[in-house]
C-alpha cells in the first residue's frame, strides 16, 4: 500500500471529497463533450464513434480494422458493427488485404470523402463550443494525452504487481 506521505502534495490535499475528484471531472466533461458532439454530428448523419473512424480514415486514407481499433481504443465487438454501418451508408469500403486475407482494410469511398468538409465545420463548431482559445484547446489536449500515457503505465505496473492487501 502507498503511504499518504508518498503521494504528491495535491493528492494528499484532495482526500476523498467528490467534487475534488479528477475522475468525476473527466467523466462529466467527457459526457458533456459527447452530448455536444451528438448535436453537431446529427446534421452530418454520423454518431460520435463513426465520426472518429472517419477522421482517422480521412487522415490515413485506409487502415486495417486492427489499426483502427488500436488507434481509437475500440474493441472488435464495438468496431465491427460500426464499420458495417459505415459501409451500408456508402462511406467506407471493406476489402481483404492482398498480402494477407486475414486482414480487413477499411477505405473511404468518394461519398465518404465528400463528408470531410462538413466534418471540418463540426470540428470548428466544437472548438468554439469549448470556449477556449486554440492555444488552450491544444494545451488541454496535450495534457490529457500525457495523463493517458501515465495512467496506462501506472495500470500496467499495478496489474503486474497484483492486488494489494486490504487494510482493515
Amino acid at each position: 500500500m502507498v503511504a499518504s506521505t508518498d503521494l504528491p502534495p495535491a493528492a494528499t490535499a484532495v482526500g476523498i471529497s467528490l467534487d475534488q475528484q479528477l475522475c468525476l471531472a473527466l467523466y462529466t466533461a467527457s459526457r458533456a463533450m459527447t452530448a455536444r458532439y451528438r448535436v453537431a454530428l446529427s446534421r452530418v448523419g454520423l454518431t460520435y464513434p463513426q465520426y472518429l473512424v472517419m477522421l482517422l480514415l480521412w487522415e490515413e486514407g485506409s487502415c486495417s480494422v486492427g489499426g483502427i481499433g488500436h488507434r481509437l481504443s475500440l474493441d472488435s465487438s464495438t468496431l465491427s458493427p460500426l464499420l458495417k454501418r459505415l459501409q451500408a451508408m456508402g462511406l467506407v469500403t471493406r476489402t481483404r488485404a492482398a498480402t494477407d486475407e486475414r486482414l480487413m482494410i477499411i477505405g473511404v469511398t468518394p461519398r465518404g470523402a465528400e463528408l470531410e468538409s462538413e466534418a471540418a465545420q463540426v470540428a470548428a463548431e466544437m472548438g468554439a463550443a469549448t470556449g477556449q482559445t486554440p492555444e488552450e484547446y491544444h494545451e488541454l489536449t496535450e495534457q490529457l494525452r500525457a495523463l493517458t500515457v501515465r495512467l496506462e503505465a501506472s495500470t500496467a505496473e499495478a496489474v503486474a504487481r497484483g492486488p494489494e492487501p486490504r487494510v482493515s
